[in-house]
């Protein structure tokens, strides 16, 4: 594997909640400020986080994903995260070692990345509630996996001097570095939904948030160390192995409600040659007729579905499109082409009526988990007997029955091989499901 000059860090934390994002940011956009050339990413399925690492940086963020990605995608994909780089910065999701049940390497958990690429982990530790005691999480961190480095620690709402001190006592006795010192009183300058932030095109004023976490690491954390501590390779981008566009010429929903593409499968249609053409259904716009084909993405119709069943033009113009081309929506565009989608306050709302697909944000639970699928018919993703691999999180629910078999996208499996039976639907040149496609298998 060939690599070019970027350096690697992998930030990370033992649990969700403890602070990842909030530092990532701060580090990306205090380097930046410096003149570095940073770059971000994040591990693990995530739709959020890498636009916002993106407006830090001013350059692309990609998913990094060990379970969903096999060697090669996950090469290509690092290869572009650290293109014209000097130092990539990739952020974990929810603790360091949690994954799934799988071959070593290939558990979908951040370490797996680090241990990939040799980069070193810097740790995230929320202190609050704990002194001397948090290096002990520090220290089984460091044991549990032979393949990493831990380069050193930035310590989480700290109450006080008084409570650094006592912190910092713990951890010189293991002899890990801390790196730098959040205080409690610094709290998470970005606001939140049911999916994790708000998205980054949504947030007001993000540059100037952005800039007062900048702020924050240049009062609490020491960059040149934590720059310093990179290390590792980054592979050289190949754009060959990036999964191939459905269409040449491809109409990309792109709005407040249709947003969540993971960013390696955009530069795969385009390495591909496609062009992508975006449009918005929230602005009444139908698919440009000059496609060849439609990708609805995932996103919030949950919370723009009177509008998106107010735009006519929209909805007429998808149907029209499908007569003739091929349409696919995931996880909220799959929504949108059924036939009705319940709101929170349980209002129901017309949809496009190309599936046979009623659902409801109205009654909550919570889906959550790697999908393996084999298509059960042609569609945009490919032909029958495809293999894919991808990542469902949300929370509506499916008010009609399952598919038939002849109507399914997909067989699906869990990510250790439990059948979840038929998911997904396709009638004639449209098809849909809840998961997000990351790669093929």
């Amino acid at each position: 594997m060939t690599a070019h000059p970027a350096r690697g860090l992998l930030v990370a934390a033992a649990r969700s909640g403890s602070g990842k994002t909030t530092v990532t940011l701060a580090l990306l956009r205090a380097l930046r400020r410096r003149g570095l050339a940073v770059a971000g990413a994040k591990c693990g399925p995530d739709y959020i986080d890498p636009a916002f690492h993106a407006a830090a940086t001013g350059r692309p963020s990609y998913n990094l994903d060990s379970f969903a990605m096999d060697g090669a995608l996950l090469d290509a994909v690092a290869g572009r995260a650290g293109e014209a780089a000097e130092l990539l910065v990739a952020e974990g999701s929810m603790g360091l070692f949690d994954g799934v049940v799988a071959e070593e390497g290939r558990s979908g958990a951040n370490a797996d990345i680090a241990a990939r690429y040799g980069w070193p982990v810097v740790l995230v530790l929320d202190v609050s509630g704990a002194a001397q005691s948090a290096a002990a999480t520090a220290l089984g961190v460091r044991a549990y996996d032979p393949r990493l480095t831990l380069a050193g620690v930035i310590l989480n709402k700290v109450a006080s001097p008084r409570h650094r001190r006592l912190v910092e006592v713990g951890l010189a006795r293991i002899g890990v570095p801390v790196l730098g010192a959040v205080p409690r009183e610094a709290a998470l300058v970005l606001p939140e939904r049911h999916l994790g932030l708000v998205q980054a095109g949504e947030t007001a004023d993000l540059e100037a948030r952005l800039d007062r976490l900048a702020d924050l690491a240049e009062a609490s954390i020491d960059l040149d160390a934590v720059a310093a501590a990179a290390g590792g390779r980054v592979p050289e981008p190949a754009a060959g192995t990036l999964p191939p566009p459905p269409g040449q010429r491809l109409a990309v929903a792109r709005d407040a409600a249709f947003s969540f593409v993971y960013p390696h499968l955009e530069t795969g249609w385009r390495a591909a040659g496609a062009e992508i053409v975006p449009f918005s259904p929230l602005a009444d716009e139908a698919p440009p007729a000059a496609c060849d084909a439609c990708w609805l993405p995932g996103g919030y119709p949950e919370l723009h579905a009177g509008r998106i069943a107010a735009a006519s033009r929209f909805l007429e113009g998808l149907r029209a499109f499908a007569e003739t081309k091929p349409v696919h929506g995931e996880c909220g565009g799959y929504m949108v082409l059924g036939e009705s989608l319940e709101d929170a306050d349980g209002a129901t709302h017309r949809m496009a009526g190309l599936l046979p697909v009623a659902t409801s944000y109205a009654r909550r639970r919570l889906h959550l988990g790697y999908r393996i699928a084999t298509l059960a018919g042609p569609t945009a993703l490919g032909p029958t007997g495809q293999g894919l691999v991808g990542h469902e999180f949300h929370y509506a629910s499916e008010l009609t029955p399952p598919p038939r078999p002849d109507e399914a996208l997909a067989e699906v499996t869990d990510a250790e091989g439990r059948s979840l039976g038929p998911a997904g639907h396709r009638r004639g040149r449209v098809s849909g499901s809840f998961f997000h496609l990351v790669g093929l298998r």
